[in-house]
């Protein structure tokens, strides 16, 4: 099967409210404070995102984020901002990635201000992901997928509802070597949504 339709003609919003977040696309002027998020929380993000693992420059961060604006414009990707509701600090980053347009399949993924974790911040942003996927992209699938050594990320996916579906083995091998297993939870349409 053929892609029938251009994404670029898709029209979406931008941001979507949960309960204490604003979860935006990315904007000019957020690599600063996104830079100062990843700084704040290196330690642990390491273990698990290899982008933490050589901080970058903030003016690295801010060509990223005008990166990630232009390919949420092309709908190429979509990553997303979690900020505070009342305050409209960056509290992590989320979005929609490695997506499908055919099958209509997304995969979320986030991390949050090591300050942050442990608040449920994270459950909310994707349960508003989820919903943001099935009412504006018309998702068939969405996809969470993690290390299976991180544990906060597979509690996150469980807690939104997320179905595993298997351990990818041997999925991938670290810088040092190591062969590491990724975990694979779901949501699809017609069953969980």
């Amino acid at each position: 099967m053929t892609l029938s339709f251009d994404p670029i003609m898709l029209e979406f919003p931008e941001q979507f409210e949960t309960e204490r977040l604003i979860v935006r696309a990315t904007r000019p002027g957020d690599g600063a404070e996104l830079n100062a998020a990843i700084s704040e929380s290196r330690e642990a993000l390491i273990p698990f995102m290899p982008f933490a693992r050589v901080l970058p420059e903030p003016e690295e961060t801010e060509r990223l984020m005008r990166r990630k604006r232009l390919q949420y414009l092309e709908r190429t990707d979509l990553m997303m901002l979690m900020t505070e509701r009342e305050t409209g600090k960056i509290l992590g980053a989320s979005g929609l990635h490695r997506f499908d347009w055919n099958v209509r399949r997304f995969e979320i993924g986030y991390w949050v201000r090591t300050p942050y974790a442990g608040r449920g911040l994270v459950t909310e942003a994707v349960r508003g992901l989820t919903d943001f996927a099935v009412r504006h992209l018309e998702a068939n699938r969405i996809e969470i997928r993690c290390d299976d050594r991180n544990e906060r990320s597979a509690a996150v996916a469980k807690r939104a509802g997320f179905a595993i579906e298997g351990v990818l083995r041997n999925w991938q091998r670290e810088d040092d070597g190591t062969l590491v297993n990724e975990m694979v939870f779901a949501k699809i349409r017609d069953v969980d949504f």
